[in-house]
């Protein structure tokens, strides 16, 4: 296994995000690695935790990622994280993204949970499986 390719994943994954017109048109520009100090805006889009396994096989080094991406909104409903989280499925499913290392296999949608959290916010986990094969440097 080889958890090298890990860090070329998040990036490409928040650059697909950060760059894509239909979410870019629903939370502008609030997509984060991590939610800066302060005021955050009414919605916006966190990349989430992550667990990766071995799918190394003959042929090389691998591994399968699923990570989470978060939807947040402090709207009354869930209508508006659920569009958000759907522009976010949209951009990922099937996504052919070039990594700095390695190799995505494939990428693909493995669940959402829809849930009230800290009191009037709401919040859609999206968690997606990236397969990846390995280049070590």
């Amino acid at each position: 296994m080889s958890y090298g390719v890990s860090h070329a994943l998040q990036t490409a994954v928040f650059q697909a995000l950060a760059t894509d017109a239909a979410l870019a048109a629903l939370v502008g520009t609030a997509i984060y690695d991590a939610p800066l100090p302060g005021g955050l805006p009414s919605l916006y889009v966190v990349i989430g935790p992550e667990k990766a396994k071995d799918a190394s096989d003959k042929t090389g080094r691998g591994a399968e990622h699923d990570f989470s991406i978060e939807v947040i909104s402090d709207a009354a409903g869930f209508s508006t994280a659920k569009a958000a989280a759907g522009a976010v499925s949209d951009v990922l499913i099937d996504a052919d993204l070039a990594l700095s290392r390695g190799r995505l296999v494939s990428l693909g949608f493995v669940r959402a949970v829809a849930e009230r959290t800290n009191g009037d916010l709401r919040q859609i986990t999206l968690t997606f499986r990236a397969r990846v094969e390995d280049t070590p440097v």
